[in-house]
């Protein structure tokens, strides 16, 4: 994987992905603990290809940090106006799975927030903006600036991150778009994961202060 560019940036996303979807295949309580086995995975998955994937190194800015503060304003706040793709049940509610202000309950809120900002942010920034939209624009998509732009490789790719998102597929596609026009105008990924973790950061925040679990 460190030594072929486009395994680097795609084999973390489909593995982090893969294992998601092995979270409720050992009941109701094994999905937390799975994510937080995934989320250390993660970790080890985004040190492993640092020296291959050299745009993945995070950066701040005043733009970073507004677009990772209006998205997720746009993301809690919209969510009532737009139809929703699935009637989902059994939200992410560590209360209610664990009892109601337990540790254990607190334990993994903190695991969630902390790891959906830390962990989150490099794999999709890197698979999406590093691979995804270049690919769109051309095969050997490392030849391609970070700054280059192309109406379809951005449409395409906000709109394949939002509906991946399942039910905010509107608020993700617009975060996609927020993230992508960081990348193209830094040339590098950093600004759009600072950007991502920010969102995650506070996403995860108002879950818990406001209950608000269907967002997880």
């Amino acid at each position: 994987m460190r030594s072929d560019p486009t395994l680097a940036r795609v084999v973390p996303f489909f593995i982090f992905v893969g294992l998601t979807a092995c979270q409720g295949l050992f009941g109701e309580a094994g999905k937390y603990w799975i994510y937080v086995g995934k989320s250390i995975v993660g970790i080890w998955l985004v040190w492993l290809i640092l020296p291959v994937v050299k745009e993945i190194r995070w950066t701040i800015s005043i733009e970073a940090v507004l677009v990772g503060v209006g998205v997720i304003a746009i993301w809690i706040f919209a969510d009532p106006y737009y139809f929703k793709l699935a009637d989902i049940k059994g939200y992410w509610n560590p209360h209610q799975q664990f009892g109601q202000g337990s540790a254990l309950a607190w334990f993994f809120i903190v695991a969630r927030t902390l790891f959906s900002t830390i962990v989150v942010p490099p794999i999709e920034e890197m698979f999406y903006r590093s691979f995804t939209y270049r690919y769109l624009v051309k095969e050997q998509f490392e030849t391609v600036s970070l700054k280059t732009f192309r109406w379809p490789a951005f449409l395409i790719t906000s709109v394949i991150f939002g509906f991946v998102h399942g039910n905010q597929w509107l608020a993700a596609i617009l975060c996609g778009a927020a993230f992508q026009w960081l990348v193209l105008r830094r040339g590098h990924l950093g600004d759009a994961i600072t950007a991502h973790a920010i969102a995650n950061l506070l996403l995860g925040i108002w879950v818990a202060y406001k209950g608000a679990w269907h967002f997880w």
